[in-house]
């Protein structure tokens, strides 16, 4: 599901390599899987922190997960998301790699709680050259 966010609309984006692009392109959970020993990362690397292997395949994950832990944003460290306050930030942990920890905003109305079962929606914004970029976020799983 494509969402409005907690993100001004002239919010940086992040610029696209070919570590990130499928994570931030795919509108799925896709993470690093090393070829050499399967080792399953994010944020995405150059290298393999397991194997210090240097090539990887993509590997979609399940758009789920629990919230490990949480923040409530009371100040507006930008200026341009002092309309969005307060908003709360999740670390989730993946339903299919728990090691994993994917960092977004908690969207709607729901209190934050550390077990919190999320769903990944993601909000999509175009990049000055065209590229659709899609930014994962988390809501209460219904």
């Amino acid at each position: 599901m494509l969402i409005v966010g907690v993100l001004p609309p002239d919010w940086a984006l992040p610029e696209l390599s070919p570590f990130n692009e499928a994570w931030f392109t795919s509108g799925e959970l896709a993470v690093q899987r090393c070829r050499s020993c399967a080792t399953l990362q994010h944020p995405p690397e150059e290298i393999c922190h397991a194997c210090a292997a240097m090539e990887f395949e993509v590997a979609v994950l399940a758009p789920a997960g629990t919230v490990h832990s949480y923040t409530v944003v009371h100040y507006a460290a930008n200026a341009a998301l002092a309309a969005s306050l307060p908003y709360t930030v999740v670390l989730v942990s993946l339903d299919d790699a728990p090691h994993l920890r994917v960092v977004g905003n908690l969207l709607g109305d729901s209190p934050a709680a550390i077990g919190l079962r999320v769903v990944a929606d993601w909000d999509e914004r175009t990049a000055d050259d065209g590229t659709r970029i899609l930014l994962p976020q988390w809501r209460p799983e219904t």
